[in-house]
């Protein structure tokens, strides 16, 4: 018998240290290993395909802890002040001082209270001062903060001089300025929301600004049709029918081509949000453009209706990102899909 030993294999019979890969034929010599032919059907996996899942059930992302109130009043106050401004710039330059008045006072109201809820959101305002200690050229958070915190002095001194008739130059100097920032007010929150990674928000970040510009404008026109006179709103009530018809689209389009993650509009507070933002929206597009220019009760109905429209849409955006931060679905297939989608353009199995 053969034995182990510290200085080797001792008594070892012939024929014990094969060859890899070799068979020993009669005689203790080797010959080649038949090879293992493949049967013709597909071999069968023998473990099923995984499951999305995340440990003990908990959500694979941590729930935005923001209030809707601030948040969503954030996003829908600083779009209505942006595009406000923009608007009134053109009124006042037009020779419609009361839309123009209706407008710069709006959109400095709704730039103070965009900033209050912020800060009111952050906890204390120290947090937003600090924010403005740096600037981050790639963070929409400090690009924002900085663009709020200069557009909002710019709107409310248009708006003290065009109330007080005080300063006209400096008044106008301010409109000026405060019309030139405020397409960047109007959207920014779209690329800070977009820059997460709540699903709902980050997928959507081709069509987010879209959708944030269209319901910016429709709110300042309607803003615009609820305080001007009817001789003044011919420009707010054909920016309001459209605007209004543009966000109801680029919304429904953005959910459409999203994929999974648009799914999380179609549920909850998300979808009770966007359907009545649509139907309200709607209502006030057709109300503009049937009726708007015969009354002006009626003008006001419409551009009501047109800011209550804008406000929801926020509201229902704010809502679908809680609603897939919740899911592990909306973080997890999409991740597979794009994994699969760059395996295949490589040319190998993911």
């Amino acid at each position: 018998m053969s034995d182990v030993t510290r200085e080797g294999l001792r008594g070892a019979r012939p024929g014990r240290e094969g060859t890899t890969g070799m068979n020993t034929g009669p005689g203790g010599t080797a010959q080649p290993a038949r090879r293992w032919r493949r049967k013709s059907r597909a071999e069968a996996p023998m473990v099923p395909d995984a499951a999305f899942t995340s440990y003990y059930g908990k959500p694979i992302l941590n729930q935005p802890t923001w209030e809707p109130a601030d948040i969503a009043g954030y996003l829908f106050l600083g779009g209505l002040a942006g595009a406000g401004s923009a608007i009134a710039a053109g009124a006042q330059f037009t020779g419609r001082p009361a839309l123009a008045r209706t407008l710069k006072c709006g959109s400095a109201a709704a730039a103070g209270l965009s900033l209050a809820a912020l800060v009111h959101d952050l906890g204390r305002p120290a947090r937003f001062l600090n924010m403005l200690r740096t600037i981050k050229p790639t963070s929409p958070m400090s690009i924002g903060s900085w663009l709020l915190a200069g557009y909002a002095p710019l709107a409310a001194a248009a708006a003290a001089s065009d109330l007080a008739g005080r300063l006209p130059a400096a008044g106008t100097t301010a409109t000026t300025a405060a019309a030139l920032a405020g397409p960047a007010v109007a959207t920014y929150t779209a690329a800070l929301i977009a820059d997460t990674a709540v699903p709902a928000w980050h997928d959507g970040y081709r069509y987010l600004p879209f959708v944030f510009a269209a319901s910016a404008v429709a709110a300042a026109a309607g803003l615009g049709l609820a305080g001007a006179p009817l001789h003044e709103n011919e420009p707010v009530l054909r920016l309001g029918v459209l605007a209004g018809a543009a966000e109801i689209i680029t919304e429904k389009v953005m959910e459409k081509r999203m994929g999974l993650p648009g799914q999380a509009y179609e549920k909850g507070r998300a979808k009770k949000a966007g359907d009545l933002a649509r139907a309200v929206t709607a209502a006030g597009v057709l109300v503009a453009a049937v009726a708007g220019r015969r009354r002006r009760a009626t003008a006001a109905a419409a551009g009501v209706a047109l800011v209550a429209g804008s406000a929801l849409t926020r509201f229902s955006i704010f809502y679908a990102g809680l609603n897939s931060a919740e899911d592990p679905k909306y973080t997890v297939v999409p991740q597979r899909q794009r994994l699969e989608a760059r395996a295949a353009q490589a040319g190998h199995p993911a």
